[in-house]
């Protein structure tokens, strides 16, 4: 897929706070902005990796990561530096790939809300926010409650939740639309209807599917939760992340355009409707894949994608690296907060980013005046 268009450049939103303060940085500004994020993922995932129910010394941790990707791998009774058994299993085959998944899905998330700010020119929008979770959800749900799309094998649950991303995602933006217009009051009232009305299907999926098990994959999909992640569970969402976010950043100028409104985007050359239908797909499968792996985490991509344009400006050549950067970070503290605030019990990462989202909702609310990107729709 290619976005079309000879769109040259489009620097900024209009009505973005300190919008020309920000495009006068130094063009050295974002690299140390990325190297900043890339030490705070480091060590994020390092106090994730050493804290838990059993802690760690952080040598402890390096022994055995540096064990397994420039030794060889972990041999059992070889007396490597007094690394025991239990050590290897708490470090390498239970944190590491819960830490990797959370650093993907939060830079999946982050990303995802940031193309949804650009397509619908409304900075309250977001997966959670406009349904477009609660349809991956009903379709993850629908594959383990009847087997379907059993065609595509092991990826059966991220097929369905694809297909019920972007069919949540094409309702709430029809029923956005008036006169041909998108309408930010009406979109965001239609994503609350559609994801309110989708939780409902999912509940009624459970409950007639005959299938007690399903009560267990309803909580982990309405309340997100990255328990018991294996390693094979990363090799899709890495490649779906690292493939979406090359695309985007290709079409980064194309993203800047859309947020002057379609007609000044006509005059720059691009096929708003092309390009669009486009990064419904590339966002239905970014969230669907997500949502397959972790869950409906709330309020990732409403939080990141805002902060990042504080910092950076509304330039997608920065703000997507930085909010990748950004998201993972966070969705890596969120989930060792989850994991050991309330331990020895856990409570599921949506919880905790709602409790973090829900307030910077309401804040942005309240400063509609500096609404990003674009100003309302």
């Amino acid at each position: 897929m290619a976005a079309s268009g000879g769109v040259q450049a489009v620097s900024h939103a209009p009505g973005c706070d300190g919008q020309h303060e920000r495009q006068r940085r130094k063009p050295w500004s974002l690299a140390l902005c990325l190297l900043l994020l890339l030490v705070l993922l480091l060590a994020s995932s390092l106090a994730a990796i050493t804290w838990g129910s059993a802690s760690l010394h952080a040598s402890t941790v390096w022994s055995v990561v540096s064990q397994q990707l420039l030794g060889g791998g972990w041999q059992p009774d070889a007396g490597q530096g007094g690394i025991s058994q239990q050590h290897y299993q708490i470090v390498w085959m239970v944190r590491m790939p819960r830490v990797l998944l959370a650093a993907l899905v939060g830079a999946g998330l982050a990303v995802v809300g940031v193309v949804m700010q650009a397509m619908v020119r409304n900075p309250l929008a977001d997966p959670y926010m406009l349904g477009v979770s609660s349809g991956a959800s009903v379709g993850a749900v629908s594959v383990l409650a009847y087997g379907s799309l059993a065609m595509v094998g092991i990826y059966a649950i991220t097929a369905g939740a694809f297909v019920g991303a972007l069919l949540a995602t094409a309702l709430v933006y029809a029923l956005a639309q008036q006169q041909g217009r998108l309408h930010a009051t009406r979109l965001i009232l239609s994503g609350v209807a559609i994801g309110y009305m989708l939780m409902g299907v999912t509940s009624l999926i459970t409950l007639t599917a005959g299938q007690r098990e399903l009560a267990n994959a309803l909580l982990t999909w309405t309340l997100g939760s990255l328990a018991a992640t294996q390693w094979s569970a990363l090799g899709l969402p890495a490649a779906v992340l690292g493939l979406g976010l090359l695309w985007l950043l290709l079409c980064a100028r194309q993203l800047n355009a859309l947020l002057i409104g379609d007609e000044g985007a006509a005059t720059l050359g691009l096929n708003t409707a092309s390009l669009r239908l486009q990064l419904f797909v590339v966002v239905s499968l970014l969230t669907g894949t997500m949502v397959a792996v972790s869950g409906a985490i709330g309020f990732v991509g409403l939080v990141i994608p805002h902060i990042t344009r504080m910092l950076v400006g509304s330039d997608h050549r920065r703000v997507l690296p930085v909010s990748a950067l950004m998201g993972a970070s966070f969705l890596v503290l969120v989930d060792l907060a989850a994991r050991t605030w309330f331990s020895p019990s856990e409570l599921p990462v949506g919880v905790i980013t709602s409790l973090i989202g829900g307030p910077f909702f309401i804040w942005m609310l309240w400063r509609r005046t500096t609404a990003i990107p674009g100003g309302s729709a």
